[in-house]
């Protein structure tokens, strides 16, 4: 992962999904989505997924 994490609320990341998961898979940013100014969701890179997964 080579950015910071960004945050977009839902409404936000509704509008740019495509450009959402661009840049999870592509630049490895991780987006925080926010409902009502906190944090409730994130969209990862797909080995930050898995890693996670397997610690469990």
């Amino acid at each position: 992962m080579t950015e910071q994490p960004n945050e977009l609320s839902v409404a936000e990341a509704r509008r740019s999904l495509a450009d959402v998961l661009n840049d999870a898979s592509v630049r490895g940013r991780i987006t925080y989505i926010t409902s009502r100014g906190r944090r409730v969701a994130a969209v990862v890179p797909l080995p930050v997924a898995e890693a996670a997964e397997n610690d469990d």
